[in-house]
């Protein structure tokens, strides 16, 4: 019996002690992330905000499985590498934004694939009309539906290379990982109003990228601006970029 009881001992302790790293590394739910993503990005967003990021993102990963709109299809990694990742542009977005009139800001985002970051902005940004732009069919229908489901009347998509558009005379133009800044300034650069701003969200510092830019073109990057995305390690930075005598 004391053997029978030394075993169940030990059984016990093991069962606690992996029950109990069990429960410490068990992931917080998606809705209490994005709350304390949202705090930590100084972000407010009413219920019904949060409600449309998180059914934003249910519906891409469903869409996903069809249609093929991110190589990312895991909840946890598509929450901070899409969600996050993109909230933590509204911020600096804002911002810059507040010295516009309300009624003239717009944005146009650039390869916005299934939406992001536009997606995440329109619903973040209520009163800013957001124009996703991409080449790839499937991709700009997702948005249009997305903004049908989410009652974004804010929210556009258009099937289309970007430097086959009319210029659109946006605000600011955005992308995140379109292509270089060189590349970004030439087939969007029309689409910027005057005194607008090209947007793009990078990793590292990309200083080969910025000094290609000001010998190759008519833009200039007046501003790295560092970001920190929530639950992210990678570095990220915004490149702020206007064209040569505006600044």
């Amino acid at each position: 019996m004391a053997k029978l009881r030394k075993v169940s001992a030990t059984a016990m302790v093991t069962l606690t002690a992996a029950a109990a790293t069990a429960i410490a590394n068990a992931k917080t739910s998606a809705p209490e992330r994005l709350v304390h993503a949202l705090a930590e990005l100084c972000l407010t967003a009413t219920p019904q905000q949060q409600t449309a990021l998180l059914r934003y993102l249910s519906d891409l990963l469903r869409w996903n499985q069809t249609y093929n709109l991110t190589a990312i299809r895991d909840l946890d990694q598509a929450l901070v590498h899409h969600i996050f990742d993109s909230l933590s542009l509204v911020p600096p977005i804002r911002q810059v934004l507040a010295s516009y009139p309300t009624e003239a800001s717009t944005i146009v985002d650039v390869g916005s694939g299934g939406g992001l970051p536009g997606v995440i902005l329109a619903i973040m940004l209520p009163n800013v009309q957001v124009t996703c732009v991409d080449a790839v069919e499937k991709k700009t229908m997702f948005v249009r539906q997305m903004a049908g489901v989410l009652a974004l009347p804010n929210l556009a998509a258009l099937h289309a290379r970007i430097e086959t558009l009319e210029p659109l005379q946006s605000t600011i133009v955005t992308s995140r990982a379109f292509a270089s800044l060189k590349d970004f300034a030439q087939l969007a650069g029309q689409h910027v109003r005057e005194g607008g701003s090209l947007l793009a969200m990078k990793g590292r510092t990309p200083s080969e990228e910025i000094n290609t830019l000001h010998t190759l073109t008519s833009w200039s990057a007046h501003a790295v601006q560092p970001l920190i995305v929530p639950e992210l390690k990678s570095q990220r930075c915004l490149v702020w970029m206007q064209r040569k005598g505006t600044q």
